[in-house]
């Protein structure tokens, strides 16, 4: 289980990351598609006993 707690917080962290550079950017539709991402990746993480906002 420790590789895919890291995974899944290593994919949510750089998801992020990518959220951020394109909000930064004014890039709403890419910024749409990262905010999307990171719902999934949060949910993947909670249904799996990986608390997606410890870090």
């Amino acid at each position: 289980m420790g590789e895919f707690v890291a995974e899944i917080k290593g994919r949510i962290d750089e998801t992020h990351q990518s959220l951020q550079a394109a909000r930064a950017a004014g890039d709403d539709v890419l910024a749409d598609a990262h905010a999307s991402e990171l719902e999934d990746l949060h949910r993947i993480a909670t249904r799996n006993g990986v608390n997606p906002h410890c870090g």
